[in-house]
């Protein structure tokens, strides 16, 4: 019977080191591969040329690496750049690298597909397959800083969880991610330069305050009214606009760190000075910044982008109240790689036929 291989990545250095002394290998080793895993991002252990032959045999019969690969790549006329990311069990991910003149950011994925079926969200319409990897989350980073490095000569300068699912719902491999893209032993990019956003679970949010993370929280609003949100947003049926309060509160006492309000603007819906009002009210409970964002259509959607008039007034109502506002134009649209719109259309087409059965 054939031995069934373990995820090296599972490890972490004192267990790897345990695994090596198994073969008489010397602690530094484990430290070399380690490296290799997490310092330089090798995919096989091929790569490895420090390491002898003897222990790469070894590894290769007793561990895989679960890296992920591109499977397909797009460019849009704004330079926006969308991946399709396959796994190594063959499910479908995407990631984009958008840059701008003033900075490079990565916006990555945290589960294959998405369970919450917000209705203005194109990833919302895919099953939840599985969750991503705390390797598969640092892979998506190292991948896209190499094609920004490629395209651009330039690394990058933010890293955002706004892709394909829920962060949150993911939480333990979401933070081993962050943790090696964030360590010295990694990636070594800073926690501040990386923001998770998440549609609102209340007790996750709070669990982000007990362990008083260093990233940058965003939540997904939409609307500050609890009709308006539940009617979009089903997770707002079991964490309403008050429980969310309560969670922000809670997080802001444990880690100081301000809130983004992700705040995508519809047509005759979400629009109006006084939903801007009620956003100005909810605003109260912590110390914020604003993203409004244009929405991006997805196929037979229901809402349409508000007017550029309605978007400018409701930014300018709670700017004359002292708060900040930044209005985000949607990038690459042209390749469905905008806000809303990660749905694996390009690269995909057997994940959704097993997904839509």
């Amino acid at each position: 019977m054939e031995q069934k291989k373990t995820n090296i990545r599972e490890l972490n250095l004192e267990q790897l080191v345990e695994s090596l002394a198994s073969i008489g290998e010397k602690k530094f080793r484990a430290k070399q591969i380690y490296e290799w895993i997490w310092k330089k991002g090798a995919h096989s252990f091929s790569e490895m040329r420090n390491i002898s032959q003897k222990v790469i045999d070894f590894l290769e019969i007793t561990y895989f690496i679960d890296a992920i690969t591109i499977s397909d790549q797009q460019k849009s006329k704004d330079l926006t750049i969308k991946c399709a990311f396959k796994s190594f069990d063959n499910h479908i991910t995407e990631g984009v690298l958008i840059p701008t003149t003033s900075r490079i950011t990565a916006c990555i994925s945290s589960q294959v597909g998405c369970s919450l079926s917000c209705k203005f969200c194109a990833t919302g319409r895919l099953k939840l397959m599985r969750n991503l990897s705390g390797g598969e989350i640092y892979d998506q980073v190292l991948i896209l800083n190499r094609l920004s490095l490629q395209h651009f000569e330039k690394p990058l300068s933010n890293i955002v969880l706004m892709g394909m699912g829920e962060p949150l719902l993911n939480y333990k491999n979401m933070m081993e991610g962050i943790e090696k893209i964030t360590s010295e032993e990694g990636l070594g990019i800073s926690p501040k330069r990386i923001t998770v956003s998440t549609a609102g679970i209340g007790k996750m949010i709070k669990k982000l305050g007990d362990d008083e993370v260093k990233f940058n929280l965003a939540l997904s609003l939409h609307a500050a009214n609890d009709v308006k949100r539940s009617r979009i947003m089903e997770i707002n049926d079991s964490n309403n606009l008050e429980v969310l309060a309560d969670s922000l509160k809670y997080y802001y006492a444990k880690t100081g760190n301000r809130v983004t309000f992700e705040y995508i603007i519809f047509k005759d819906f979400n629009d109006t000075l006084m939903d801007a009002r009620e956003l100005a009210d909810f605003c109260k409970n912590v110390p914020v910044k604003i993203n409004i964002i244009e929405y991006n259509p997805i196929d037979e959607g229901e809402f349409q982008q508000a007017s550029t008039e309605n978007v400018d007034a409701f930014a300018a109502y709670l700017e004359a109240l002292n708060l900040v506002v930044n209005v985000r134009r949607s990038r690459g649209k042209d390749i469905d790689a905008a806000c809303g719109q990660l749905a694996n259309k390009n690269g995909a087409i057997a994940l959704k036929e097993r997904v839509l059965k």
